[in-house]
């Protein structure tokens, strides 16, 4: 059994803090690409990161001609800032796909929700606090969003969005450095041994136990394999130690584990998981899977929810 050291004070998460070294620009990659958007979309400044506001100012883009009968979409990248395809991949969207459907949907994009994560190449934010453990409402867990102001600023953001959003799709990576660099971090952070497993060779999803939406999410893996392959399962049918629902899917209890893709309650919502370390893909694939897995989820509304009922007149 290994042995640990108590779990980290505020000494420890500084000593750690210290190690952290900005390794690529999120202005240079991020908000140079967010301005050059603003003669087809509306882009707004939701916050900035307090620790260092103007280094880290937080952005949305959203759809023009906005209309309260128009059912809303939601996507979100760079919760965990070293995800790259999935911040990448939603600012891919924006220019790729979404004009083909702002006739039917107002659609919301926040393509890089931690971005100290994103130039430092981290799962935490400068608390040593992960993100997407931390979208709770406040009202409900007193405290608990006090070191995630990347989550809770999105929230009050969300809060004032007054129509219900319909399809939040939430982009993810799923790197080698996970069981290397992470869950080692984690383990001596919290001083509670932590298992690892063999991280999956491709593209999976995560639903929500609570509202697994089966088809939805086979649409997105039946179209997403034209691009990139689907993580097979392990030897005991499973997926980062994780039952299979079904091909390329497994299910968390979202809200409970406070994940961002639980934070609108929406009907239809999944996270995406790309695999950049398989020898089979390339960035570009792994920004092509994100938008794919995008823009299948909207036609799936198209055929299956929205259809010709939505009357935007």
């Amino acid at each position: 059994m290994d042995t640990l050291l108590p779990k980290w004070g505020l000494k420890e998460k500084n000593d750690w803090l210290a190690t952290q070294a900005i390794k690529r620009s999120y202005h240079e990659q991020v908000i140079n690409q967010i301005h050059a958007l603003d003669k087809q979309f509306t882009i707004k400044q939701y916050g900035a990161l307090s620790y260092d506001a103007a280094r880290y100012p937080l952005y949305v883009i959203t759809t023009p001609d906005w209309h309260k009968n128009k059912p809303i979409l939601l996507i979100t990248g760079g919760v965990h800032g070293y995800e790259t395809s999935g911040v990448q991949g939603a600012l891919a969207f924006l220019k790729q796909e979404a004009l083909n459907y702002i006739d039917a949907f107002n659609i919301i994009v926040a393509p890089c929700i931690s971005p100290w994560g994103y130039e430092t190449i981290n799962r935490w934010n400068p608390h040593a606090v992960d993100p997407n453990r931390s979208f709770y409402p406040a009202a409900n867990t007193p405290g608990i969003n006090h070191e995630a102001e990347e989550s809770r600023l999105l929230m009050q953001y969300l809060a004032g969005i007054e129509q219900p959003i319909l399809m939040h799709i939430d982009l993810h990576e799923t790197t080698n450095t996970d069981n290397t660099v992470f869950r080692p971090a984690l383990a001596a952070r919290d001083a509670t041994p932590q298992k690892t497993w063999n991280i999956p060779d491709g593209f999976y999803l995560v639903g929500d136990s609570n509202n697994p939406q089966d088809a939805f999410q086979k649409t997105i893996i039946d179209a997403v394999q034209h691009v990139t392959h689907i993580a097979p399962a392990d030897s005991e049918n499973r997926l980062i130690g994780e039952p299979l629902s079904q091909f390329g899917v497994i299910n968390y209890p979202t809200q409970a584990l406070g994940l961002c893709s639980s934070v609108t309650n929406a009907q239809y919502t999944s996270t995406t998981e790309v695999y950049p370390d398989s020898p089979n893909v390339t960035d570009a694939i792994c920004v092509q899977a994100q938008v794919t897995a995008i823009k299948a989820g909207i036609d799936y509304l198209i055929n299956n929810h929205v259809s010709n009922s939505t009357n935007i007149q």
